[in-house]
């Protein structure tokens, strides 16, 4: 998809450098991916401990014999 944006020069040229990069395009979806990513991940973390299971964890762990 095209579409016209106004990004700071400066800060294009300083990440397409630091990632590498020779295309312009590449340095913006990888930032896109990786804004992504961390958020998922932060999603996920919000929601450690905040889901109640209702299981006898000792029952679940013994084995039948």
């Amino acid at each position: 998809m095209r579409t016209t944006l106004d990004i700071p020069e400066d800060l294009l040229t300083e990440a397409r450098e630091l990632l590498g990069f020779k295309s312009k395009t590449d340095t913006i979806v990888l930032a896109l991916r990786e804004l992504v990513r961390r958020q998922k991940i932060e999603d996920l973390k919000s929601m450690f401990g905040g889901t109640k299971l209702d299981m006898d964890l000792g029952k679940s762990r013994r084995r039948p014999q």
